[in-house]
């Protein structure tokens, strides 16, 4: 009786714990591998970084633009007064000199890009009154400057081109970053969704070899009890479903564990209940690995950041010539100044203004640190240029590598699927003789066993063939599934 009161107790546990996992199911949220993509890329910590990266470099680049149009500015002085007292030695006297004075500088200003040259409008308007202790007069008067500016580097770069073109680079380099991590973080999500997936399969596989075993302990528990069978039976059934119980609820937990870690990567709550639903369904892609090598090195965005690294170091090569290099500025300078007492009359007698400068920088010894500094900069353009080449070699061989990986997993597919179907014959074919009395339950417990791992094995070569045909789009950004290019090259609204 004892024995019989043990059997009700654990079918018992057995109806709670599948009646737990049944009343959790509808509150569960169903989420598929593009709705995870869509929350990863709005939530993830990585992408708010590389986002915000972004927005500054086409910040930067906008306000360097900005600043290349013309610049009006304005500055003004209300009031100054200062008092100077000095000696007059004819008259061994000291004298005071007491002025206010008020001013605006107003200018406009406006760079040339193509010459590196800035010609500015400068107009200064004043008011001055002076008292004199000396002479015992004051002076009252309005005054006038107005000046038409021109000043133009000469033998040396384009500073104001070069800038352009470096911040221009950052923000290309930055969307590059962008669209790379946005890959990355595709293939992150995605292969902890199918292991999420396969947590899944492996708890109902559990789930299938638990009721499996349940249906064989009652077969060898009914034998028992009309003594057809020997207790010795019994004890080894019972102990077949009590291990698979225990995997069951191993399973259970490892499943937990899976959708928490998977949900902190996407950015959503541990307390929300989750479910992936995945299109495992897998149609076999032939792949033309001359066609990906070709769309793999026209598509790749690691070579245009290498590129760019080129770029950025041929930048430092020109700055760095411009070391202690014989240069000049050529200034010019046109306007007329008026003063009056009276405002109206401020230009009644002006007097033109007229200014020319040539400087000249002439480099006498550096020590040869100019020459130095160059070859340093002419290896790092070599330097890059190495790193371009090996880019270049390690794309066509990761690209060879998956489009054999493909072929080999679309075959190990179809072992799969067959094993499967061999592996689920036998099983029923044992179970029938295990019901007849011609097998033991240890014996159909291995075949249990083997059905489990068949069906994992086809459930993990689904996914492996998946992943790696998601490693090819990487690879090459081209999908060969909808036959179509791949451009995640995130760009702002100007």
């Amino acid at each position: 009786m004892k024995e019989k009161s043990g059997i009700k107790g654990r079918r018992m546990i057995l109806l709670v714990i599948l009646a737990a996992l049944n009343l959790l199911s509808p509150a569960q949220q169903g989420l598929t591998l593009e709705q995870a993509l869509r929350v990863a890329e709005s939530n993830s910590p990585s992408m708010k970084r590389t986002r915000l990266n972004l927005i500054r470099s086409q910040e930067n680049l906008n306000a360097q633009k900005a600043s290349l149009k013309s610049q009006f500015s304005l500055s003004v002085n209300p009031i100054s007064y200062s008092q100077n007292r000095s000696f007059n030695e004819l008259i061994s006297k000291w004298n005071s000199v007491n002025t206010t004075e008020s001013f605006g500088l107003f200018t406009i200003s406006q760079p040339i890009v193509f010459t590196d040259a800035r010609i500015s409008l400068v107009n200064r308007f004043g008011y001055r009154d002076s008292y004199s202790e000396y002479t015992e007069s004051t002076t009252k008067g309005f005054s006038n400057n107005l000046s038409l500016n021109f000043d133009q580097p000469l033998f040396t770069y384009n500073r104001t081109k070069l800038q352009l073109r470096e911040l221009e680079l950052a923000l290309e380099n930055s969307q590059i970053s962008y669209a790379v991590q946005l890959l990355s973080l595709e293939r992150g999500v995605t292969q902890a969704f199918y292991y999420v997936y396969q947590q899944q399969q492996s708890l109902e596989i559990a789930r299938q070899a638990f009721e499996n075993m349940q249906k064989s302990y009652e077969i060898i528990r009914n034998k028992v009890e009309a003594g057809i069978s020997a207790r010795e039976e019994g004890f080894q059934a019972e102990l077949n479903f009590a291990t698979a119980r225990s995997d069951f609820e191993n399973r259970q937990v490892d499943l937990e564990n899976a959708k928490d870690e998977f949900k902190i990567l996407i950015g959503l709550s541990l307390y929300d209940d989750i479910i992936v639903l995945p299109n495992i369904e897998v149609d076999t892609v032939q792949v033309d690995i001359a066609l990906a090598i070709d769309q793999g090195l026209a598509n790749r965005m690691e070579l245009r950041q290498r590129e760019i690294d080129i770029e950025s170091s041929q930048f430092d090569l020109i700055q760095t010539k411009s070391l202690n290099e014989f240069r000049g500025s050529l200034g010019l300078s046109v306007g007329l100044f008026g003063d009056n007492e009276k405002f109206r009359d401020v230009y009644s007698n002006p007097t033109d203004n007229e200014d020319v400068s040539l400087s000249l920088n002439i480099p006498l010894w550096d020590w040869g640190e100019r020459k130095s500094r160059i070859k340093a900069s002419e290896a790092a353009i070599e330097s890059a240029k190495i790193s371009l080449d090996e880019e270049r070699n390690d794309i066509i061989l990761g690209i060879r590598k998956v489009c054999r990986n493909l072929i080999n997993l679309g075959n190990q597919i179809e072992i799969s699927r067959q094993n499967v179907s061999n592996a689920q014959l036998t099983y029923d074919l044992n179970l029938e003789r295990y019901r007849n009395g011609d097998l033991t339950g240890m014996d159909l417990n291995l075949f249990q066993e083997q059905l489990s791992q068949k069906q994992l094995s086809y459930t993990n070569s689904l996914i492996s063939y998946k992943l790696e045909l998601l490693n090819l789009k990487i690879q090459t950004l081209y999908d060969f599934e909808k036959k179509e290019q791949v451009s995640p090259v995130m760009k702002l609204e100007q």
